[in-house]
């Protein structure tokens, strides 16, 4: 997920840089004040230029860098209310005289509506069309206008941005000053020029290699202001093979750890420094990192040999690229947050090392050689057949309010009660922020802080596997976030440049957040693969699930219909990361979250991957009472070889089956109002009997086995839900978990339910599924109506069968019988007798549906002409059937069937007499009868 706040700013990366506008953005007057009324200008032809040319609305996109403010992309008092809506108040006024010019005049507090006790630092702003799909921006990204903090002020007018040089350059420069005063320019603490007025401008020679800091400085009695500006001269680079066992890219241990060989994929760079605690953070002679032979992917790799580190000791650093921006490490395996960090609680993350504040910006890597490795207690984990798999879904933020792994760890008896034997945690590497989801990636091979240290994920993991459950991490590598260093180094106008080795410029596809990797490139392959590896051999995990892996594609669409076609070049990258993964770890579930068309999905099925399948719809549908086909949860119905099917009925991105019912649920019966909450669980209940039941891996959204029933827009689409565990204590929830133990038991334990002979039948109100198997026959039947029907069981053979659920059995005398179901009853039946663990107690068990009761149902409904009405006796007796109206009287003569035998009936009821509207059809047997409603319409 992307915010609009993780666009980049690469003046929040340049130590000790001032805030750059490239005369983007011009004010009158130059130096204001938060009260001073201002007109802001905006020049479309500068910055990124997307707006050059426009013809349409332009508005203004803007908030405020306060004293509150973390960092400068932490806006503040933001205008508009949806970047994606046109503001009227926002609009600008276009220049008459010249097209690509536009104004905004107003006062910064009263305008943004800053309380008088917050101190405003800077104006922060973009443009954009009405619905934002084009924006620009400054060269680097946001664009950012000082507020003058007292009476004197100075900037740099020329030049605005860092310059890269020659040695030897004559770089000219000017300065203006808000106030007359004395006015200096100074190269590297040296005076250049000096004067007294309003304005300076002067030349400055550049000869030092690396950073030089050209400072202007304006001095009026007691008061100072100043600005600086780079200009970078590059040094003399060596270059050299990476020595022999170094690691392509990362950090390599020798020297028993008093050494560490750094390497930095960046080509096309000029020259590149390690800095960080092991050298004061300054640029050095053995900081400075040598450059790989020309024959190395086009001199990709930077390196160097840190020394005389202190084995165990914890060091953080940076690279320094070109002299101008600092970036953590893309493989750094920890990293640190001078944004986040302070909200991690020492319980979830003890003795964190503190950020080096003062001697950097920005994100930084920590290495530590010699670390104590974790001793693994499970070292023979056999994971669940694939038939078998009861994937848990789960997001450590809304599951547990500590969120940590620790914690977690306390619920795997409860989710190995419930039957779950593969847990899919939600993404756990670093992300932006700390209140996430995780989709919105920046480092690959560093676990989240937030949720804990790294040694406390595998331990997690080794619990997990000691109580037989796989641990499967979701991935995110068709996107990555501004955090990113690889997106950082390679940034121009608000987008990944045209040189970026990892990333497009522009994403292929409508459904992409944050900046879109070039899965077709050669430096993503390589990446990719090496984080697919990491986490398979360091932390022991048994899978992936990859998100949005339909985005693996340079084929440029810009809708669904054309995204989802069959595309070779998808399957061929995708294939192979699958080679990458089993020749590591055979036996690992590949899970794609893809959507694409079936053709697409059936080989990547058929080679081996396994893919989501959201019949999200269909139960949603079932559980209100509607139409619905459940055959698309079988990989059967995809003419998949082998079960690679992973079907859920919720996952993150859907909303709850419980909440939909409750607000939208059929409500044409009265007397079965299923939008009560008691109701509603009960045919949570069926839709589980509905889906465990048939054949394939299967997955469960978190707390789905409670009914939870918040809404996924509480607290905005992504945002922190409400933890539920005192559900547990509500009998009709235990109760539902309690039927989704036993049939996740009944699934794992049973080899019926790896059949490939699987009938799912029936669409709108009663349903059946059938599994034939030498072991055992199953038969599911079910009435997912909200009036009383009747379903064809179609048992595989008369004699006894089990109601497994409830622990009786029922005789089947007629394997074409019909047997009349009631709204939300259900049962399972298998033929022979599969006892219930002895753990899961069921209380108000499921009504039952048998033959042995009298029952009443009538189809269709409504009719127009002739009804069938299906029932059954348990015993002998005259039959009558009289219909009348809502109001009691006659609407026909009564229909005598005469005597009939016990068991099931049927009797057609002609209603093409009748006016349209609602009847109720009484049918008396003996002393026993029945009424269901009738709805005629002709």
């Amino acid at each position: 997920m992307k915010t609009l706040r993780l666009l980049l700013s690469l003046v929040a990366m340049l130590a000790g840089m001032p805030v750059l506008q490239a005369q983007v953005v011009t004010t009158d007057p130059v130096f204001f004040q938060d009260t001073t009324p201002i007109t802001l200008t905006f020049d479309a032809t500068k910055g990124n230029g997307a707006l050059a040319g426009f013809t349409g609305p332009v508005y203004i996109w803007t908030g405020v860098i306060t004293e509150r403010s973390t960092n400068d992309t932490d806006w503040k008092y933001v205008k508009s209310p949806s970047f994606n809506q046109a503001d009227p108040a926002a609009q600008l006024t276009r220049s008459t005289t010249n097209p690509n010019l536009y104004t905004l005049s107003f006062t910064p507090r009263a305008f943004y509506g800053v309380p008088a006790t917050e101190r405003m630092l800077k104006l922060a702003m973009i443009f954009k069309n009405a619905d934002g799909s084009v924006v620009g921006r400054g060269d680097g990204g946001d664009i950012l206008v000082n507020v003058s903090q007292s009476a004197l002020d100075a900037r740099i007018t020329s030049p605005t941005t860092a310059q890269f040089v020659p040695a030897g350059t004559q770089v000219p420069v000017s300065g203006l000053a808000s106030a007359s005063a004395q006015l200096t320019f100074r190269l590297n603490g040296v005076q250049v020029a000096q004067q007294t007025g309003t304005s300076l401008s002067t030349t400055v020679t550049v000869n030092q290699v690396g950073r030089n800091v050209v400072r202007f400085t304006a001095t009026n009695g007691t008061l100072t202001a100043s600005d600086s500006v780079l200009v970078v001269v590059s040094p003399q680079v060596t270059v050299a093979a990476l020595p022999a066992g170094a690691k392509k890219d990362g950090i390599t241990y020798i020297n028993g750890g008093a050494s560490a060989i750094l390497s930095l994929t960046a080509p096309g760079k000029s020259f590149v420094y390690v800095l960080g605690e092991f050298n004061n953070w300054q640029q050095t002679t053995v900081g400075f990192m040598k450059k790989t032979p020309e024959t190395d992917a086009a001199n990709a790799r930077w390196w160097v040999q840190i020394d005389n580190l202190t084995p165990g000791q914890e060091y953080a650093y940076q690279y320094e690229v070109n002299g101008i921006l600092r970036v953590a490490d893309p493989y750094a395996e920890k990293v640190l947050d001078p944004s986040n960090d302070r909200f991690i609680p020492a319980v979830t993350y003890p003795s964190l090392k503190p950020y080096p504040t003062g001697q950097t910006t920005g994100i930084v890597s920590v290495l530590q050689s010699n670390q104590a490795p974790y001793q693994w207690q499970v070292n023979n984990f056999q994971r669940p057949k694939r038939t078998d798999l009861v994937v848990y879904e789960l997001h450590l933020r809304d599951f547990i309010a500590r969120h940590d792994y620790a914690t977690l760890q306390d619920t795997l008896t409860y989710l190995k009660r419930l039957g779950v034997n593969c847990i899919e945690l939600m993404p756990v590497n670093e992300f932006e922020g700390n209140d996430s989801w995780g989709y919105n990636p920046s480092f690959y091979f560093a676990p989240d802080k937030y949720y804990g240290t790294k040694d406390a994920l595998k331990t997690f993991i080794d619990e997990a596997h000691r109580r037989g459950i796989a641990v499967v991490l979701d991935i995110v590598l068709n996107h990555s976030c501004g955090q990113s260093p690889m997106v950082q180094m390679y940034f121009d106008g608000g987008n990944p440049s045209t040189d970026s080795p990892w990333f497009n410029r522009t994403a292929t596809h409508p459904f992409n957040v944050c900046y879109d990797f070039n899965h077709e490139s050669p430096f993503t392959k390589y990446f990719s693969k090496q984080v697919i590896a990491y986490w398979l051999q360091e932390y022991r995990v048994d899978g992936y699930r990859f998100d949005l892996s339909k985005g693996f594609t340079q084929r440029v669409t810009t809708d669904d219909s054309q995204m989802r076609l069959y595309d070779q070049s998808r399957i061929n990258t995708l294939l192979d990361y699958h080679s990458t993964m089993t020749a590591i770890s055979p036996t690992l579930y590949p899970i794609l979250e893809h959507f694409a068309e079936n053709s697409e999905e059936k080989v990547l099925a058929d080679a081996g991957m396994m893919l989501w399948g959201n019949n999200h719809g269909a139960y949603t549908a079932a559980m209100k009472g509607e139409s619905a086909n459940f055959t698309g949860v079988s990989h059967l119905s995809r003419q998949f070889n082998e079960p690679n099917l992973v079907s859920y009925m919720e996952s993150h991105d859907e909303e709850r089956l419980i909440v939909s019912t409750l607000a939208e649920g059929n409500i044409f019966n009265p007397a079965y109002n299923i939008r009560t909450l008691p109701v509603a669980l009960a045919r949570a209940e069926m839709a589980a009997a509905f889906f465990l039941t048939i054949p394939g891996p299967k997955m469960i959204w978190q707390f789905g086995e409670l009914g939870y029933d918040v809404g996924i827009n509480v607290n905005g689409r992504t945002g922190q839900k409400p933890i539920r565990w005192n559900y547990q204590t509500e009998p009709a929830r235990r109760q539902l978990y309690n039927v989704y133990a036993a049939l996740n038991a009944l699934k794992v334990n049973e080899p019926a339910f790896e059949s490939r002979d699987v009938a799912i039948v029936g669409t709108r109100g009663p349903k059946s599924i059938r599994i034939t198997d030498p072991s055992m026959n199953v038969v599911v039947i079910g009435n997912f109506g909200v009036l009383p029907d009747s379903v064809q069981p179609g048992f595989q053979g008369t004699g006894k069968w089990y109601n497994y659920l409830r622990g009786d059995s029922i005789q089947v005398t007629n394997v074409t019988a019909r047997v009349a179901v009631q709204p939300g009853e259900y049962a399972v039946y298998t033929s022979r007798r599969v006892k219930l663990p002895a753990a899961i107690v069921l209380s108000n068990k499921p009504r039952r549906a048998t033959t042995a009761d009298l029952r009443l149902s009538a189809a269709p409904n409504p009719v127009a002409t002739t009804a069938t009405l299906y029932y059954t006796l348990t015993a002998a007796a005259p039959v009558t059937v009289t219909v009348t109206n809502v109001l009691g009287a006659k609407a026909q003569l009564p229909v005598v069937a005469g005597r009939q035998s016990s068991g099931p009936h049927e009797l057609q009821l002609p209603v093409s007499g009748l006016a349209n509207g609602v009847y109720m059809v009484r049918l008396q047997a003996g002393d026993q009868q029945q009424t269901v409603r009738l709805l005629v319409q002709q």
